[in-house]
């Protein structure tokens, strides 16, 4: 595998990162996950968008322009034979010292991976998943702003850990006010008397380019749509519940702890906006980010 590290493409056993670097020393740096379709970086602006308002956010100069990286990305999934797969873009504070000053880290370090993903079998998307309510609360927006998609993902492995011990796919985490806030990689969404409703940014979520996507096919679709906050009991009791990422698509929840959702497979209005989300990827369309703190 070929690594694209500071300019250059290396052999996968040549990229390093200085043991120095603030992104390992601390999590101090912000990422991307892009799906690669067909050969086609899909939706790059919208991430790179958020990438560089990440970077602002927590007073990170990327050095390198968004051309730049789009060249840099197209690259790497072509040095790798990525048709269809996923690419892993990566901001780092870059090398310092021990200390936690980050004015003393003078340049950024920049590495892009480009390699195949499956986070969830085919069969999966037909039969629907399992997920558990994560005892571990979501990150407070007034400590680490949500918008942020930082290098610091411990809040949300934590939470991985969770559904891993009892045997879930994913794992549903509240914020302490007792909404619904996300999953540990996925945001969530239920289906109720046909209404479709996933938390709002203030909630404590990443906004998903995916979350995103799918809120704009919804409407198009003629269903009703709504950023609004919801318990762990409205995920019970609704009649559909599924998930969004740029690595899940779109995926249907099937069972939450102990209690099936609504039939118990995956529902009509999932599947529906499934198979809209995959017609998307083919028609080219770009969405803007939208940014909660602007």
């Amino acid at each position: 595998m070929k690594i694209w590290i500071n300019d250059k493409l290396v052999d996968q056993a040549d990229a390093h990162v200085n043991v120095f670097d603030h992104g390992l020393l601390y999590g101090d740096g912000v990422f991307e996950g892009i799906r690669v379709y067909n050969g086609t970086i899909f939706q790059g602006p919208a991430h790179l968008d958020r990438l560089y308002r990440s970077a602002e956010q927590i007073a990170l100069t990327i050095d390198h322009s968004r051309e730049q990286l789009t060249a840099a990305m197209d690259q790497a999934a072509k040095a790798n034979g990525v048709v269809n797969g996923y690419i892993r873009l990566v901001v780092t504070r870059g090398v310092g010292t021990l200390g936690l000053n980050p004015k003393l880290c003078p340049k950024a370090t920049v590495f892009i991976i480009a390699d195949t993903i499956a986070l969830y079998s085919e069969e999966m998307y037909a039969t629907g998943i399992n997920v558990i309510t994560a005892k571990r609360l979501r990150t407070h927006p007034e400590m680490l702003p949500p918008s942020v998609k930082s290098l610091n993902y411990l809040n949300n492995i934590l939470g991985k850990l969770e559904s891993i011990k009892a045997g879930g796919a994913e794992a549903i985490m509240s914020n302490s006010d007792g909404f619904v806030a996300e999953a540990t990689c996925d945001n969530v969404f239920i289906v109720k008397d046909g209404v479709v409703l996933t938390p709002p940014a203030e909630a404590g979520i990443l906004l998903g380019i995916t979350r995103q996507i799918t809120l704009l096919l919804a409407r198009r679709l003629g269903y009703e749509a709504r950023e609004e906050n919801f318990t762990i009991d409205d995920v019970r009791t609704a009649d559909e519940v599924f998930l969004t990422g740029t690595g899940a698509e779109i995926i249907s929840v099937v069972k939450l702890d102990e209690n099936s959702i609504g039939t118990g497979t995956a529902g009509a209005v999932t599947t529906t906006l499934l198979n809209a989300f995959r017609e998307f990827i083919t028609s080219g369309e770009q969405v803007d980010y939208v940014d909660s703190t602007e």
